[in-house]
């Protein structure tokens, strides 16, 4: 199973995709249930072929992706070479994660007449797809968590066809890597339901209302997200929701880290919060720092020097203008840089608040804002710290800044592992790293599934679903649990992790 997708001229003229007629849906939820079946009858390492072969497809035409994309988001070529180059390591990598049966090993109990409880019965445990997934690209990473992105991805590994819905701020691009998806899976023997692209937001909403449909993946906004996770479990049959909403990512510098190093964290800070002019979902939109420290001042004069910048919609830049004007209103709190939204773009905006006033005001300045802004909160002590990292709602992560022993710092580190899915120390949370260990996700608000990630090798496992096979003869089991190639895979064995022969 190999392809090889040639440069052609059709991949790098213009696409114009038009709206996907939601009566249209049953057909194309009915080809990913046939494509279903096919890919359930894939061996890991043969799903890891289609990743492969998807991400060579994606490198051949990829910059004539990045053309269209600098056109559509108004991102730079360098940030979206990167960006697209994470995209094609993911897809390689989850194929390392399927070769190394990492993430889908076999769980066996063989009969036990004298087990304490009870003589016990020969017990099989496997992970199965789940079926067809809905997909709903974000739209601050045309790349990353898009079409070929983190959640297709890890639904292809798992073996499960996907519905992609595109994103409305990079439609043409979307038209563009789908097509290829879709041609390098083709290619690799994969049926047309596999991969297919829906587009428009009622048909987005058809599609995740089919009952055909079994899960459901999405990056994006509060208010968006939760309208789609409510449809999700008001279906006859709920499914699970994987979807991200939104954090703060507060960062708390202790009075021994502020008064040894406030000036690279300052540094530190702008870079991060800076990042795609603060369009990252782990942006640090809070930073939390001792009253007798010059942060707010500081951060403010080293704002003023920023260039404007382009957010990635005129319907992004109305939101963070409304979203600007909600937290200024606070009459407790400072503006200590007025950024400015004109023709040109946006220049950050930058508040400092006492802790009284976090505290009388907190769901206002604890709510996201998706662009260039941020709050410094001020405490009297390390009493107020722990008071406000415990008064947070579910994040995605949490940063301290202090020293192995520093007692505040440890006792903020233990309160935050309670509240976010990442807990960072002297580092900053905007690089989310693909890897083994990663877990991208945290309780809600952040997302509505805090037992998952949506970045790192395990967020395959959110479209495997555990089936046990009980006293089922070896001959009609799965192959994978056949006896005799339980030995070829990683899998346990009445309780013994047992390594591939």
């Amino acid at each position: 199973m190999s392809a090889r997708v040639e440069p052609d001229n059709a991949a790098q003229s213009p696409v114009h995709p038009v709206e996907t007629n939601p009566e249209a849906v049953d057909a194309l939820v009915g080809a990913a249930t046939t494509a279903a079946k096919w890919m359930k009858d894939r061996t890991p390492a043969e799903r890891g072929k289609l990743l492969q072969a998807v991400a060579s497809a994606l490198d051949v035409r990829g910059e004539a992706f990045v053309d269209v994309a600098e056109r559509e988001s108004h991102l730079g070529r360098d940030r979206l070479r990167g960006e697209l180059a994470r995209t094609t390591f993911q897809l390689r990598f989850f194929a390392d994660v399927l070769a190394a049966g990492w993430v889908t090993p076999a769980i066996v109990d063989r009969a036990d007449p004298n087990w304490p409880v009870g003589p016990r019965p020969d017990l099989r445990r496997a992970l199965f797809p789940i079926g067809p997934v809905v997909v709903f690209a974000a739209g601050n990473f045309p790349f990353a968590f898009s079409v070929a992105g983190g959640d297709t991805a890890s639904a292809l590994a798992a073996g499960c066809p996907v519905l992609l819905k595109a994103h409305p701020g990079h439609l043409e691009l979307s038209a563009m890597v789908a097509r290829t998806v879709m041609e390098a899976l083709n290619l690799c023997g994969a049926p047309s339901g596999a991969f297919t692209l829906v587009v428009g937001d009622e048909a987005g909403r058809a599609v995740l209302g089919h009952p055909g449909v079994r899960a459901a993946a999405f990056t994006g906004s509060m208010h968006v997200g939760r309208v789609l996770f409510d449809l999700a479990n008001r279906r006859p049959i709920p499914i699970p929701f994987y979807g991200e909403l939104g954090s703060v990512n507060p960062v708390f510098v202790t009075e021994r880290a502020a008064a040894a190093r406030l000036d690279s964290i300052l540094n530190g800070f702008l870079q991060s919060f800076g990042l795609g002019s603060g369009q990252f979902c782990t942006k640090p939109g809070i930073l939390v720092v001792p009253a007798k420290s010059s942060a707010a001042d500081e951060l403010g004069k080293r704002m003023s020097e920023r260039r404007p910048s382009l957010l990635l919609s005129e319907s992004i830049t109305a939101a963070y203008r409304a979203r600007v004007a909600e937290l200024t209103s606070s009459l407790a709190a400072r503006i200590v840089h007025a950024g400015e939204v004109t023709d040109a773009g946006v220049t950050p905006t930058l508040i400092e608040a006492p802790m009284e006033a976090a505290r009388s005001d907190l769901e206002n300045l604890a709510t996201e804002c998706f662009g260039p802004a941020a709050v410094v909160v001020t405490c009297t002590s390390h009493d107020e710290m722990i008071e406000l990292a415990t008064s947070l709602e579910g994040q995605l992560t949490g940063t301290v800044f202090g020293d192995e022993d520093d007692p505040v710092a440890a006792a903020l580190v233990e309160v935050l592992a309670e509240r976010v899915g990442r807990v960072v120390w002297n580092d900053w949370p905007t690089g989310v790293s693909v890897t083994w260990a990663m877990h991208h996700g945290g309780p809600y608000p952040a997302t509505t599934a805090p037992l998952s990630t949506s970045v790192g090798a395990t967020a395959i496992l959110r479209f495997l679903r555990p089936v046990v096979f009980q006293q089922v003869p070896n001959a009609v089991l799965p192959p994978a649990l056949r006896d005799n190639q339980l030995s070829e895979a990683l899998h346990a064995s009445d309780g013994r992790w047992q390594a591939a022969r």
